[in-house]
Formats: structure tokens, sequence, C-alpha cells
């Protein structure tokens, strides 16, 4: 509302000026020329005072930013790098690896010490949430293999494949644990 002492433009001219009287709709001001002279409310601006200054376009946007309906929505988590990059577990399985001497053990005991090897760092990877682990069982007669892969079919939730023939040869096997089955 406008009252007498405003400072007040007028709309569509540049004319600028103080007011000096407010009688209903009509207000007359003192120009800065020195003339008298009057407006309808509805023609007039009151500019900015000391005491009250528009906020600037940076408080502005400053202010905006700060509401939540501007806010931007935080960054994603940092993904890890594909599982495929990640160097797989390895277990070796040659019974030279397992004990030190196999002096007196049959070879029934050393596939069973290998089997028993085998299934304890598989329930390891499971538990500890490991996707890849490699078992490298030795070319040899394949008796170790195929006990390897009877035992991989009884779990749930694996895949088996040879391992990296650069890396390991035929002498190896690579299980992958599935995480999340559906």
């Amino acid at each position: 509302m406008i009252k007498v002492g405003d400072k007040v433009s007028v709309l569509d001219e540049p004319i600028e000026g103080i007011v000096i009287a407010v009688v209903g709709n009509e207000v007359t001001i003192a120009s800065e020329d020195g003339f008298d002279m009057t407006f309808t409310m509805s023609e007039l601006v009151i500019e900015k005072s000391d005491s009250l200054i528009a906020p600037s376009y940076e408080e502005v946007q400053k202010n905006l930013q700060e509401k939540e309906v501007f806010k931007k929505k935080p960054k994603r988590p940092i993904q890890k790098p594909k599982e495929r990059s990640i160097p797989p577990m390895e277990v070796d399985l040659h019974v030279h690896k397992l004990v030190k001497s196999t002096k007196g053990m049959t070879n029934h005991e050393m596939v069973m010490l290998q089997l028993d090897t085998a299934k304890r760092q598989l329930d390891f990877a499971i538990n500890k949430r490991i996707p890849r682990v490699v078992f490298i069982h030795g070319v040899g007669q394949g008796v170790l293999k195929e006990e390897l892969k009877y035992l991989f079919g009884r779990y749930d939730n694996i895949r088996i494949s040879d391992a990296d023939y650069k890396k390991y040869g035929l002498g190896a096997m690579e299980v992958y644990i599935v995480q999340n089955p559906k």
C-alpha cells in the first residue's frame, strides 16, 4: 500500500518522486524535477527503500536451490568393478600341496582328502560371497575331475566351466557362484 513519504515510480513513464498526499485512489507526488503530479495507485510502483531491499538474482537462485523441490538427487553409490574383473579365488588340489607326505596314503584317501578340501573351500566361498573359484585339479587320469563334477552337481546356484586355458591349461575348472538366485 502506498503511503506518504514513499518513493515511487510511474509505470510506462520515466518519472520518479516522493508521495506527498494520498486521497482515496489518487496519489500526489513531488517529482524529482520539482513538479507536483497526481496519479492513480495502479499507475505507481513503490521504489526500493533502504530498509527493504529486494533480493538479488543470486539470492533468489540460492533460496530456490535450498528448497526440497529443486534439490538434486543424491549421486548413485559408486559401483564396484564388474565381477569378471575381480580375480577368482584359487584352490590348488594337488596332493603334495595339501599334505607334507603321501607316504602310507592310498589313492582313495588322497582323492577323499582332495574332495574334502574342495567342499570346504567351496562352502567358504559361498559363505563369504566370493563369486568365482578356480579349482586346480591337474591333468592325470581325470578321476578327481569327475569326482569334482559330481560334488559340484549337488550344489544349487553353481555353474561349472573349464578355467582359463591360457593360465591353467586343461587341469582346472572354474565354479561361478550365483549370488542372488531368482
